[in-house]
């Protein structure tokens, strides 16, 4: 089969969306090696986590190579390149399909994340939402199939689109293949871990509050693993208003190698957030063997699933109760750690997701 996939993200976008694609990618080729994968880019940002794309057996890195370059030609030449190319499926890996695809008697797919700007519209300029509201009907109204990657992101398409819910297929977002080889903890200072953007979805505050909360004998830092604007001020000002600086430490530009490590050694990793498409974090930490305490809204129930404590992230104290159990039960965190990450490995193994993938391609392909 040959099968054309979106790789502007995978090549430039280094953070969620990029990964996303990369993971995609690796898990179709190592199960699927016998397979032609064209990776459509209007750029490549050559360097080292990009450079094995532009070499890895079985793919195909194309670029524009007329006079129309860029988004133009990944908006409005694409369709026409992958009929010249005899593609037999077209996958938008993000939320996007080039228009006319439906014209070009190619079989489309499109992957939707999240529909955050419809759920927590204040984070989002009025014009990018009127941008992405418009890109995301035409995709969802134009491909053959859609993967939605949980159940809840299934649900707001339904709910926001009216898409009919035979057409979208649930997968879940593959998680890098590093985090599935376990690695040995090494001796540090005991610590909690929040790893995520730092924004008003994310709630990154309502941990700040909790802590607050603890009582004094848990006096663990917090490591942040993650960046922001606004929001990162307001958290930091409340912090810096309540005599708690000492009590947080500020990461980033961490290699995914360095992150798996973090998660390894934390005794406690803290995710409440509102509103998620999927929670990559959560199942990154559940596979390094740290107890999870996390949201009981959105998918986050989906990721999280039986061993870890959900909470409601509207308050504070529900929040601080789960963290301040899971740090002293330690019968209890031992059945976290062991039961998150059986229940991880069986529900996100990146063979399962690689065959669900195929078997949506195969089955769209026969429509």
């Amino acid at each position: 089969m040959r099968i054309g996939f979106d790789a502007k993200r995978l090549f430039n976008n280094f953070t969620g969306l990029g990964n996303h694609s990369r993971t995609t990618i690796d898990i179709l080729t190592d199960e699927f090696p016998e397979n032609d994968y064209l990776l459509y880019t209007p750029k490549v940002t050559c360097n080292k986590t990009t450079a094995p794309y532009l070499q890895k057996a079985g793919c195909h890195t194309i670029q524009p190579m007329g006079l129309v370059r860029g988004s133009l030609w990944r908006t409005f030449e694409l369709a026409s390149k992958i009929k010249e190319d005899k593609i037999d499926l077209f996958h938008g890996l993000s939320n996007e399909l080039p228009l006319g695809i439906r014209h070009s008697g190619v079989r489309s797919i499109v992957t939707i994340h999240d529909v955050a700007f419809k759920t927590f519209p204040d984070m989002y300029h009025k014009a990018d939402r009127y941008i992405y509201n418009l890109k995301w009907k035409y995709a969802v109204e134009t491909a053959d199939r859609i993967i939605a990657i949980s159940k809840c992101t299934k649900d707001d398409i339904i709910r926001f689109y009216g898409v009919d819910e035979k057409k979208i297929n649930v997968v879940y977002q593959p998680v890098a293949p590093l985090f599935y080889s376990p690695i040995p903890k090494t001796e540090c200072e005991p610590y909690m871990l929040y790893v995520g953007s730092v924004n008003s979805r994310k709630n990154l505050l309502g941990i700040v509050k909790a802590m607050e909360l603890l009582p004094k004998d848990i006096d663990l830092p917090l490591y942040i693993v993650g960046d922001g604007r606004e929001y990162k001020n307001t958290v930091k000002t409340y912090i810096a208003k309540h005599g708690m600086e000492n009590r947080f430490k500020w990461l980033g530009g961490l290699t995914p190698a360095e992150l798996h490590q973090l998660y390894t050694n934390a005794q406690l990793f803290v995710y409440p957030s509102f509103y998620e498409g999927f929670g990559l974090p959560v199942v990154e930490a559940m596979l390094s063997g740290c107890p999870v305490v996390t949201s009981n809204v959105s998918c986050l129930p989906e990721a999280a699933g039986p061993y870890s404590l959900l909470a409601n992230p509207s308050e504070p104290e529900d929040i601080k109760e789960k963290m301040q159990k899971a740090l002293e039960d330690t019968s209890l965190r031992s059945r976290m750690i062991e039961g998150s990450k059986e229940f991880a490995m069986y529900a996100f193994h990146p063979h399962t997701l690689a065959h669900q993938l195929m078997n949506t391609y195969q089955n769209t392909c026969m429509m």
